[in-house]
């Protein structure tokens, strides 16, 4: 019950139509409209990689970019500073300390020299010795202050170098002293004892090989101590000339370029706020004031105005969104596509659900809003979007299924191919890579808006009381419960809703009003006799006449009951609030002659003694084109089955006369048909009754 309060709300909203109401939903579209504008990515000229430019391209303000290419050659000159760091062969390393170590054991003459040191001491100074020699490298002063400058020990580098071709060499005495200085800082043995073992390495000529893993360590660590080089650009300064090949470089500063311009703007600042906030109430208003002229049913109607400006609102979103993927994926591919389509999303929204007139304009709108506020070629974008947009009006003026909004998207995307290889042709090209990128981005852009509006559509339907021609055909389907049922429990009255609804359709079509409405309508017009089904004529079958035992007033507001239940079971199984107003006004405020006849009988004529007003149904009249006309075809119809003579013109009088006494009743006077439709509706009406009370030849008896 909840629910449908706010349903319920919502729709007495929207069918206000307040002025106040419809100048506040024009101020969030020109809000929503002025933040897309204000917020917009900055648009370039789109570059590809090893592409030749066309035409100068010449920087807009002073920017800086990223030079990798000169960070590169700093990169490359700091490593070669990193010159050859040799080391001791290990194997030779070892066979000195191996030798040492047999001295020890089998020569006591140690024990003369360092008498303070047993032999753990001295193996110990022998285990310091190596591993300091083990660690030792050597190479050139630069190497070594490069060494100093990324922060590492430079304790184990020695400024010694070989000659060139000559590897084995005796290492210097100053060498041998810094050795002592580092080994003599352990207390694990006396002084004396690493003076012996130096000695036993002293005397060694020592061969050198080249650390090759150290050196390539040392120049990955230096290269990365260079600083990125940003150079600088100045406004004027030409980018690209035309024939030049563009390279990672260019791209660069165009990247770069773009940013700065982007900076420069100052989004957040009032001005540029206020700029964007006046140009997207000029566009609003020149909207409305077009559609003042043009159309302007639309513009006071508020529920056409609100879910116009709903479209266009998720149409923005959806353009945002598909500029943030193509300017923010990694994918080669998604970068790759240069025109997005976006347009005809709202285009076939609109189309479906308001008209292919404001279907044109929006796609017009549209396609020049997006091209100047999204970041691609605005002229290309603008002439693929309408021409799209225009396919997509064409081919979506009999949308009878979701399904079809498909095969619409899929013709939309045959026109778009035609385009894009005249933006081919264009280049001076008959073929190239971009061409196939095109097609198949164009191609997912239009299978996206197919789920997109399949998806959306019942929201909007439901949310905004809308009935397309999709929902319609749902609606037809007589396995639905409520059809079920209205065909099983008051069949008569369902074949009169059967040939009611074709009356109704072919009138309809005949001016231009909705016939498949009028059809689908009929089909609910009478539910409310579900209720007491024998109390109608078409539903007794020969039974007895239950209006025998009524008196006629009781009769007649049993007969008009068949309205306000139509109406509660209606509201019960949700039907839309169009088929609810259908129920309503199929009758209007007319009179239900018979009964009130009979009743002037009883009182002999008297019409003080009766209450003409208990005999009247409680309308209201019809209030749209298509309720006037199932009112029409309901009369006709019925009368048509009582009549005993068929032909023209007896067909063409008891029309006359019904449609002349509705219109005396002023049944007409709130729904908008003027004389020229009724009197097309009225010979719409006599040619199909006439075919469909056709006379056959009668065969023989056998």
């Amino acid at each position: 019950m909840h629910e449908d309060r706010i349903r319920q709300s919502w729709q007495e909203w929207l069918a206000s139509n307040h002025r106040g109401w419809r100048l506040v939903v024009g101020v969030i579209c020109a809000v929503c409209l002025a933040l897309f504008l204000h917020f917009r990515e900055i648009r370039l000229d789109v570059l590809e990689l090893n592409a030749v430019a066309g035409r100068y391209i010449i920087a807009q303000v002073d920017f800086e970019f990223p030079d990798y290419e000169t960070t590169i050659i700093l990169k490359q000159q700091a490593m070669q500073d990193v010159g050859r760091i040799y080391k001791l062969q290990n194997k030779q390393v070892k066979d000195v300390r191996y030798a040492l170590e047999e001295a020890l054991i089998h020569n006591k003459n140690w024990r003369v020299l360092a008498p303070s040191s047993p032999f753990e001491e001295m193996y110990k100074a022998a285990d310091t010795v190596e591993t300091l020699l083990l660690e030792s490298r050597f190479t050139d002063p630069r190497t070594i202050q490069r060494v100093k400058e990324i922060r590492l020990s430079d304790l184990s580098y020695y400024d010694i170098a070989p000659e060139e071709g000559k590897f084995s060499l005796i290492l210097p005495p100053e060498f041998w002293e810094r050795l002592l200085q580092q080994a003599s800082q352990s207390d694990l043995f006396h002084p004396e004892a690493i003076h012996y073992v130096l000695r036993a390495f002293q005397s060694e000529h020592w061969t050198l090989e080249e650390d090759g893993a150290l050196e390539h360590s040392l120049r990955s660590q230096v290269s990365q101590t260079v600083p990125e080089k940003m150079t600088r650009v100045y406004a004027g300064t030409r980018i690209l000339d035309p024939g030049e090949r563009i390279t990672s470089r260019h791209l660069t500063m165009m990247q770069s370029m773009k940013l700065a311009i982007s900076e420069s703007r100052r989004p957040w600042d009032p001005l540029t706020l206020i700029a964007s906030l006046l140009l997207s109430l000029i566009f609003v208003t020149i909207s409305a004031l077009y559609f003042r002229i043009s159309q302007p049913t639309f513009i006071r109607s508020l529920q056409q105005i609100a879910l116009f400006v709903c479209i266009v609102i998720l149409t923005l979103l959806f353009a945002k969104f598909t500029e943030y993927l193509l300017i923010r994926s990694s994918s080669s591919f998604v970068q790759a596509i240069r025109y997005p389509i976006v347009a005809p999303f709202a285009t076939l929204l609109i189309c479906i659900l308001l008209s292919p007139r404001t279907a044109l304009f929006a796609a017009t709108f549209l396609s020049i809003i997006l091209s100047v506020s999204l970041a691609i070629d605005h002229s290309r974008f603008l002439i693929l979007n309408l021409v799209t947009s225009i396919v997509v009006i064409i081919s979506s003026r009999s949308l009878r299924k979701r399904k079809e909004v498909f095969t619409v998207c899929a013709k939309s995307w045959l026109s778009s191919i035609p385009v894009l290889y005249a933006f081919v042709l264009g280049e001076n090209h008959f073929g190239s890579y971009s061409f196939a990128i095109d097609v198949m981005g164009s191609l997912g852009f239009l299978l996206a808006t197919g789920v997109l509006v399949v998806g959306i559509l019942p929201v909007l339907e439901s949310l905004f009381g809308v009935l397309t021609d999709m929902t319609l055909m749902e609606y037809m389907d007589p396995c639905s419960e409520l059809l079920s049922r209205f065909a099983m429990e008051v069949p008569g009255t369902y074949q009169h809703s059967l040939v009611l609804g074709n009356l109704a359709e072919t009138c309809a079509q005949v001016i231009g009003a909705n016939g498949l409405f009028c059809r689908v309508a009929t089909l609910y017009h009478d539910i409310g006799k579900m209720n007491n089904p024998q109390l109608y004529t078409e539903n007794q079958q020969g039974a007895v006449n239950i209006h025998q035992l009524l008196t006629p007033l009781e009769s007649a507001q049993v007969i008009i009951s068949h309205v306000t239940d139509g109406v509660v079971i209606a509201k019960k199984y949700h039907l839309p609030e169009p088929f609810i107003d259908i129920i309503r006004e199929h009758h209007g405020t007319t009179l239900v002659y018979y009964f009130y006849r009979k009743m002037l009988d009883l009182q002999r004529g008297n019409k003080a003694e009766v209450d003409e007003s208990k005999f009247r149904y409680p309308g209201p009249k019809p209030q749209t084109k298509e309720s006037a006309i199932i009112m029409i075809c309901d009369s006709v119809e019925a009368a048509s089955r009582s009549m005993e003579e068929i032909n023209e013109q007896a067909m063409t009088e008891m029309v006359d006369q019904l449609v002349a006494a509705k219109a005396e009743d002023g049944q007409f006077n709130e729904c908008q048909l003027t004389f020229e439709e009724l009197s097309r509706i009225k010979r719409a009406l006599i040619r199909t009754l006439l075919l469909t009370h056709h006379v056959r030849v009668k065969y023989p008896k056998k």
